[in-house]
């Protein structure tokens, strides 16, 4: 077993983990976080995304002591109380998701996107989310969902 502290949703935790367990199953069954789905466990579909030190991370695809002294956002530390996050409202208000089995990794994927293009195309936003995949839309409502959210946290008209 190793000791790791991790800060998980602005709380931080120090746990005892076995030095194979996956991000994704600390954070369902040690922590009770299961806004985060585990969708194909190789990494390939992208609906497990989370932010590990504000960047996007399949956490599939990394072990819980990698993230040891880290900082994790899931789709749970988003909202604000009853309030939700303006890309979770963006994603409901234009219809950006169907099943929604893929939404907490679309909306974790998006928000690293937005850290280094604000107001991005939507070639950018294509490009910025195809690692993650939906078996559900034909993406037009997730990438107009991307665009709103994008806008709605700057402040701003969203440029067609």
């Amino acid at each position: 077993m190793t000791r790791i502290t991790v800060t998980v949703d602005g709380v931080a935790y120090e746990e005892e983990v076995e030095p194979r367990l996956l991000l994704v199953h600390f954070l369902r069954d040690r922590l009770g976080k299961v806004g985060t789905p585990i969708g194909c466990d190789t990494s390939n579909c992208g609906a497990c995304t989370v932010l590990l030190d504000g960047r996007s991370a399949k956490s599939c695809a990394v072990l819980a002591v990698q993230a040891d002294g880290g900082d994790v956002l899931t789709i749970e530390g988003l909202a604000d109380g009853d309030t939700w996050h303006p890309m979770q409202r963006a994603f409901h208000e234009e219809h950006g998701l169907q099943c929604g089995y893929c939404t907490p990794g679309m909306i974790m994927a998006a928000l690293d996107l937005l850290k280094d293009d604000p107001d991005p195309s939507e070639e950018a936003i294509r490009s910025g989310l195809e690692g993650n995949l939906c078996r559900c839309t034909g993406y037009t409502n997730i990438v107009r969902s991307v665009r709103r959210g994008a806008r709605d946290m700057s402040g701003r008209e969203v440029t067609p």
